[in-house]
């Protein structure tokens, strides 16, 4: 084991841990808009402290990882973690990393793995989604999402690719979400019409080759029982000719009659 996957197994609890903290010291303050100052500022604070835990883990990361570009290149929702608080505009990008680390301990078998991944992501998307238009449309006059009920209709009609239209966002940053929200919605759509266009060929291949192996055992049982009756005869024939032979050696043992 190198020093890189030694790390990043000691600290994935600590990590989930931080995402979380970092996830709440960043939607509490906009779902509940109504905290006073000093609680703001805590969460503030907490935000703060979570992304420079996660700033020098990655860097720590970097420094460990035998082949740095590449594991940059493999890594990029890690970068995107630490360089986003410069891009205010980018919210929903933040919980990649949670996401990441949830899905890398969850531990089932590879199709129930693969539903629970996909499920979850699609209403922690939502989810992240909601609360970032909420906080970038509730303050502008002309936007209309304006409490966490709008914006968790809207989160799941632009996912699913519904688009009523009833609720929509009307700043840059909003639609920035919203385009976020489309890809993931598209991209998770295709992960589930995979998975059970995968689940059906199986199964249909489970089928074919069941009905194979039964034809094939058939065709054998037809061989044996050709192959048994064909034998019988032979028996049957082998009897008659030993009849005939007994029949002729009693005759000619038998004494005839005086003359």
């Amino acid at each position: 084991m190198d020093r890189l996957t030694s790390w990043e197994r000691r600290t994935s609890t600590a990590l989930l841990i931080i995402g979380t903290g970092f996830l709440l010291g960043w939607a509490i303050p906009v779902l509940v808009p109504g905290l006073p100052p000093a609680a703001h500022d805590a969460f503030w604070y907490l935000q703060i402290t979570t992304w420079a835990l996660f700033t020098a883990d990655y860097l720590i990361r970097v420094a460990l990882a035998p082949d740095r570009l590449r594991f940059i290149v493999r890594n990029l929702p890690s970068l995107l973690v630490v360089m986003l608080p410069l891009l205010r505009p980018l919210w929903l990008l933040r919980a990649l990393l949670l996401l990441q680390v949830i899905a890398e301990r969850v531990r089932l078998p590879l199709r129930l793995r693969a539903v629970v991944y996909v499920s979850g992501t699609a209403l922690f998307v939502a989810a992240i989604g909601s609360v970032a238009v909420l906080e970038v449309e509730r303050a502008n006059p002309d936007g209309n999402i304006k409490n966490i009920g709008d914006a968790l209709w809207w989160s799941l009609t632009t996912m699913t690719t519904v688009g009523y239209g009833d609720r929509f966002p009307v700043t840059a940053e909003g639609r920035l979400v919203a385009t976020g929200l489309m890809l993931a919605g598209i991209a998770l759509l295709g992960v589930v019409t995979g998975a059970i266009a995968s689940w059906f060929v199986e199964r249909f291949e489970r089928t074919a080759a069941l009905e194979r192996r039964t034809e094939a055992e058939l065709a054998q049982v037809v061989t044996e029982l050709t192959e048994a009756r064909k034998a019988l005869a032979d028996l049957a024939h082998t009897h008659g000719m030993l009849r005939e032979e007994v029949a002729a050696l009693t005759a000619r043992l038998t004494p005839g009659p005086n003359p």
